[in-house]
């Protein structure tokens, strides 16, 4: 079994290209169970990473270019655009086991160190598992990057030098008002994004928070951890003039906040500005609402420029954060080749439990038939001999390359040591030896 990720991120694909195969909120679920109903023969270990930054499906399958054309294929069917394919990536083997450590620990992140990144990635793990598509390689493989994610946000300043999303959100508004204090603020939505954004900008002390979701039970508890207020999702086009700052980012599939709807907003508003920011992928706002005057309207990517700075304080971070990967993806290969010999090893046992079993019942039958008991265990000994010596003997005595090659093996397959018979410990030195 091999492993492989194919996908796309924001290095290798524009927003507008990112939202068209996103599977927001519910819909990763039922695109995964899609995926297994028409690809499961391929690809029989699957998951889905869908972010804002990208949409990635990790697999384990016996044919790696099989299931990428396969991979390659479903998606298309998913997407009415453009092409996908160059703009798609495919990482083989340790190519996707030191993807998968970089995206955890985030060094892949629009936003490097982020670590909103690694919950939703055990999210993605978490439901592939309740779908049965979690084997035995994508479990160890996202174990292990929860685990070097850890490390290196232990052992590094990755996380230090991080700026969020959030933070230059903030950074942002505070160009177009003097001061935020004066300001009123809404948050649609009520997931991990809208709690980050809504922290930072509570830390500001804005006049008014209000908190708007499709579930206003979710929208509550949010909003009692601010001070905030909550409004209906249904409400909003009456109330959306009452906002200076909007930030929003939903799990909907089709924009919630349209350019009527801020049109006439900014009406009501008689010119006083309005800064939103859309952290969604798919966009919640419709792009056109950008173009409107006295709008400014900030995505995903447009954040993502801004939290360039800085570079030159986290390249010892990085480097260091880089060294500790390696490390692992040469020990998780190393397990990954373990693997292959399982059936191998199975085989060999059951041969052994087989060979155990028949001189055993030998054993057996001459105990019953009144054979002395010392007999009959020489007997059973060197029954059992004979038969796991029998093959390494044959092959010594076959074609000189042959036993050439076997010659260094015999002390591992058999060790000295293992031949000779440990003395048996007295009553007195059982009782002082630990339990192991």
């Amino acid at each position: 079994m091999q492993l492989l990720t194919l996908g796309l991120n924001h290095q290798s694909a524009p927003l507008t290209l990112r939202e068209q195969i996103a599977f927001p909120g519910e819909v990763l679920r039922s695109a995964l169970a899609d995926l297994r109903r028409h690809l499961s023969a391929v690809v029989p270990e699957s998951a889905i990473l869908s972010t804002c930054n990208r949409t990635e499906i990790y697999c384990a399958t016996r044919e790696p270019h099989e299931a990428q054309a396969a991979i390659a294929g479903w998606l298309d069917t998913r997407h009415r655009a453009e092409s996908l394919q160059p703009h798609l990536y495919a990482l083989p083997g340790g190519e996707a086991v030191r993807h998968a450590f970089r995206v955890a620990a985030g060094l892949d992140s629009m936003v490097l160190g982020e670590p909103q990144i690694l919950g939703q990635m055990k999210q993605a793990a978490r439901v592939a598992h309740e779908a049965g598509a979690l084997g035995t390689h994508l479990h160890q493989l996202f174990q292990r990057s929860f685990e070097v994610a850890k490390v290196v946000r232990s052992t590094t300043e990755i996380g230090a030098h991080s700026v969020s999303m959030a933070a230059a959100a903030v950074r942002l508004a505070r160009r177009i008002f003097e001061d935020l204090r004066e300001t009123q603020v809404l948050f649609v939505g009520a997931g991990e994004m809208i709690e980050l954004a809504a922290t930072h900008f509570a830390a500001q002390h804005p006049k008014r928070i209000v908190v708007a979701n499709r579930t206003i039970e979710r929208a509550a508890k949010l909003a009692q951890r601010l001070g905030a207020e909550c409004l209906r999702l249904a409400d909003l086009p009456e109330r959306l003039d009452e906002f200076d700052i909007l930030v929003s980012c939903t799990a909907s599939s089709l924009p919630i906040i349209g350019l009527g709807m801020v049109e006439r907003a900014t009406r009501a508003r008689r010119r006083r500005p309005m800064f939103m920011v859309d952290l969604a992928v798919p966009r919640d706002i419709e792009a056109e609402v950008g173009r409107l005057d006295d709008v400014f309207l900030y995505t995903v990517d447009d954040l993502g420029r801004q939290v360039t700075t800085g570079a030159e304080n986290r390249r010892a971070a990085v480097a260091q954060a880089e060294a500790i990967i390696e490390t692992r993806v040469d020990a998780f290969m190393q397990w990954m080749s373990t693997r292959r010999a399982v059936p191998a090893i199975r085989s060999l046992h059951a041969r052994g439990e087989a060979i155990k079993q028949a001189e055993l019942e030998r054993a057996r039958r001459a105990l019953a038939r009144g054979d002395a008991p010392v007999e009959v265990l020489e007997a059973l000994a060197h029954g059992l001999t004979s038969k796991f010596l029998h093959g390494p003997t044959a092959l010594l005595h076959g074609p000189e390359a042959q036993r050439e090659q076997l010659l260094p093996l015999l002390d591992q397959l058999l060790p000295e040591r293992a031949a000779q018979s440990a003395p048996e410990a007295s009553p007195a030195t059982q009782a002082a030896t630990p339990e192991q």
